[in-house]
């Protein structure tokens, strides 16, 4: 069974138990570092592999992309 929650406004449906850093692969968010908000609040980068999202989350994401 999969979690529906809100990425940046839009409403996903994805797969149970994947954590901030999986969903980041899970959406092809890979060439950057990514600033996540889940619920208002903003998760450190050192907790996106042990944070598990869950029904309901509200994500902001912000993928960094570094260019010249």
């Amino acid at each position: 069974m999969g979690v529906q929650l809100t990425i940046n406004g839009e409403v996903h449906e994805l797969p149970a138990g994947l954590t901030l850093a999986a969903l980041c692969e899970h959406l092809g968010l890979t060439d950057g570092p990514v600033a996540i908000e889940r619920n208002r609040q903003v998760v450190p980068r050192s907790e996106h592999s042990s944070v598990r999202v869950e029904t309901g989350d509200v994500l902001e994401i912000v993928h960094f992309v570094g260019g010249g």
